[in-house]
């Protein structure tokens, strides 16, 4: 599973020109599915995004978490996370489940999320959205879940 966190001061997401989700200060967080993803990597993603400390302190120090501060989620399916542009000028997309794989893994993933008191919006998965944001930092970190079967050096 991947994941592109932007820090925001609001955020909404908006299908043929009405607004399914929209959020204040927190989080937006873009999915995608892997073919081989599990209950595991759905649980590593939500700790991940619930405690990660990147919101600043007085100080601009990143010291508090999405709880700390009481922020909301926007959380936007989208497959494109796992393009495979090594060869070609089209991007391959092989990587990224399907659609019916997908959805009932996104889905958990809301509610395991929504699980810990947090505001969560989304927009409608597989739909052709319009998203807007306002970067806060800018601060935009990338998480996959694969990364917790490799040791820090």
């Amino acid at each position: 599973m991947r994941a592109v966190l932007q820090r925001v001061s609001n955020a909404s997401v908006s299908v043929d020109g009405i607004v399914l989700g929209r959020i204040g200060l927190g989080l937006v967080l873009f999915v995608a599915i892997n073919h081989d993803d599990t209950d595991e990597d759905i649980e590593y993603l939500t700790e991940k995004i619930i405690n990660m400390r990147i919101f600043g302190n007085l100080e601009g120090r990143f010291d508090s978490s999405l709880i700390d501060v009481e922020g909301a989620l926007l959380v936007i399916s989208q497959f494109t996370l796992y393009a495979d542009t090594r060869k070609g000028r089209r991007p391959s997309f092989m990587n990224s489940a399907t659609a019916a794989e997908a959805e009932p893994r996104f889905n958990k993933l809301l509610q395991r999320l929504s699980e810990h008191n947090i505001t969560v919006e989304t927009g409608r998965f597989g739909g052709m959205m319009e998203v807007s944001l306002v970067n806060d930092g800018p601060v935009t970190i990338i998480l996959d879940s694969g990364d917790r079967h490799k040791a820090r050096k």
